[in-house]
């Protein structure tokens, strides 16, 4: 596999994993909800590698669907590098903008790309899928990053989105531009399903893109079906040769509506059948065209099968029951830039100034692939447009998917959350009734805290919550979610994984911390044996190994013997 080179990419290739994990602090002012939750539909103010890592002890592998829109590195953006690497190159890059003129511009923005990228691999489910909207600047870079970090045989799709028609007029040499892109990347290919599309909708939002779909409708004794194709197989690869057993005559009699078959080539005759023998190949590499259906799928399935007379003889077609979707083209058309600035200009009453939105529809195309009840994620969340996507399809089809959107800027209350305020509760100048009516939901606004260091521990300085300290534990030790119901603070549980029983002796008190260890009292107070061993976090142990065994106590000392047991 070919790999990408860039200065710098030695220091950040394991950057993620060094990142300290932060506490999320909920603001109470800023949410839309009667109760705050992580597990709400989520909006996080602060740096989006720090918020990304402190999201993994509660949705590791758990992420659906994850749409970013990241600098485009034009040169133009006024972003500058912000990751506080070990490192006295990288150290110099801090906070300076990337400019045009920055010779260094692609090194830093796939310095600042990797580690994010890294992580967002991680929160993915296994049949999920990312989709990373960019253009020319850095698509080719971008792609290579793509595949080394979740694997070449991952590849999905390039879409090309036609995002300006009358097309971005250049300086110098060429055509100008009227398309940008969306790299898809599944995080294990072998779990993805095909991307499908209504064909109303597909042939409403993107009519040029969806021309060949208007199939006179017909209708049967079993019901409506449409005829798409004619049975024989396109693909010369299956042919007599590769596929004998689909190569065969088929005889109809188009009066009692049987069946019967003959080898190809025989001269096999039935009274008062039609002959309809495999296509023939052109090419002269073989004779004939293979089926899609095998005798038996014929016999069995002959009621969706449509016979008819033709120019040159009978033919038979496949008849398609279920003709509301068809498959997702990865070109996107009709939905230009201009479509997300009017979108936020309708909701807020007024000009907002951010450089090229995205349109709510482009996101939906990508966010409607992963069922009712997906998780989507956007680190990169600007205006919020990835929220809106999955609010209005919530509204239009009675999903319950969830959200979770990052924003490092200071507009990620007055512009993110106040959009999604809005468009939660109506905007009632709106054009649109579904908008205008407001499309219901809710969201939890969280900041980033302090990070959950060992100097702070040890110092008692910065000392998390139990709830805090056991959420960071858990993950951090088994690599599996951690569940907040499960915890029972008095009893010193905080969870239970597929090897272990994990309990935390743990107060946000210094002095707590420094009396207190796993002793014999301790050890025997522990609930009954269930099976697993037990993995105990404690600032001390006055136990030996001969106990603990007899216990099948783990023992692992607070606040950073910390390791994943689970690999």
């Amino acid at each position: 596999m070919a790999q990408i080179s860039f200065k710098g990419k030695s220091l950040v290739w394991n950057h993620h994993l060094g990142v300290e994990y932060h506490e999320l602090v909920p603001d109470k002012a800023k949410s839309l909800t009667d109760k705050i939750s992580l597990k709400d539909n989520l909006i996080i103010h602060g740096d989006n590698l720090k918020a990304l890592k402190a999201l993994l002890p509660t949705y590791a592998g758990k992420v659906k669907c994850i749409y970013i829109d990241p600098p485009y590195n034009t040169g133009n953006e006024g972003w500058a590098y912000s990751d506080n690497v070990s490192s006295p190159m990288i150290k110099d890059w801090l906070g300076k903008t990337v400019d045009i003129d920055d010779l260094t511009r692609h090194d830093k923005w796939l310095c600042m790309m990797t580690p994010r990228l890294k992580i967002l691999r991680e929160l993915l489910a296994d049949d999920g899928a990312i989709f990373v909207s960019i253009d020319d600047n850095e698509q080719p870079k971008l792609k290579l990053l793509l595949e080394e970090v979740f694997g070449e045989e991952n590849y999905l799709n390039t879409f090309c989105w036609v995002s300006n028609l009358k097309g971005r007029q250049i300086s110098g040499a060429g055509a100008a531009k009227t398309y940008e892109y969306i790299l898809a990347f599944a995080k294990n290919i072998a779990n993805s399903e095909p991307f499908n599309i209504d064909v109303g909708l597909a042939k409403s939002m993107m009519p040029a893109a969806y021309k060949g779909l208007d199939y006179e409708e017909e209708s049967d004794g079993t019901g409506s079906f449409v005829v798409k194709n004619e049975l024989y197989n396109t693909n010369s690869i299956f042919n007599e040769e590769t596929r004998p057993n689909l190569v065969f005559n088929i005889h109809y009699n188009f009066a009692t509506g049987q069946v019967k078959f003959s080898d190809v080539g025989s001269d096999t005759v039935y009274d008062k059948f039609i002959k309809i023998a495999p296509k023939k190949n052109n090419d002269g590499s073989h004779k004939y065209h293979a089926w899609r259906w095998s005798r038996e799928k014929i016999e069995r399935d002959l009621a969706d099968l449509k016979f008819e007379m033709a120019a040159g003889g009978a033919k038979v077609s496949t008849k398609i029951r279920d003709f509301s979707g068809t498959v997702l083209k990865d070109l996107v058309t009709d939905i230009n830039t201009t479509t997300g600035s009017k979108t936020l200009k309708e909701i807020f009453g007024r000009e907002i100034q951010f450089d090229y939105p995205k349109p709510v529809e482009l996101v939906d195309i990508f966010v409607r692939q992963f069922g009712k009840s997906a998780l989507v994620l956007d680190s990169f969340a600007g205006t919020g447009t990835t929220a809106h996507a999955v609010l209005g399809l919530n509204k239009e089809d009675g999903g319950n998917r969830k959200f979770i959107l990052v924003e490092m800027e200071d507009y990620a209350d007055k512009i993110t959350a106040e959009r999604i305020r809005r468009v939660i509760k109506g905007v009632p100048t709106a054009k649109d009734e579904k908008l205008k009516n407001g499309l219901g939901g809710s969201f939890s606004y969280f900041g980033l805290g302090d990070a959950i260091d060992e100097v702070g521990i040890l110092s008692g300085k910065s000392l998390p919550s139990y709830q805090q300290m056991a959420r960071y534990l858990f993950y951090t030790a088994t690599g599996e979610e951690f569940d907040e119901s499960k915890v029972d603070e008095a009893k010193n549980f905080i969870g239970a994984s597929k090897d272990y029983e994990v309990y935390l002796f743990y107060k946000p008190d210094i002095e707590y911390l420094k009396n207190t260890a796993l002793n014999l009292e301790k050890a025997e107070a522990l609930p009954a044996f269930s099976g697993k061993r037990r993995l105990v976090f404690a600032p001390a142990k006055y136990l030996d190994q001969e106990h603990l065994d007899k216990f099948h106590i783990d023992f692992a000392q607070l606040p950073f013997e910390i390791y994943k047991q689970a690999t």
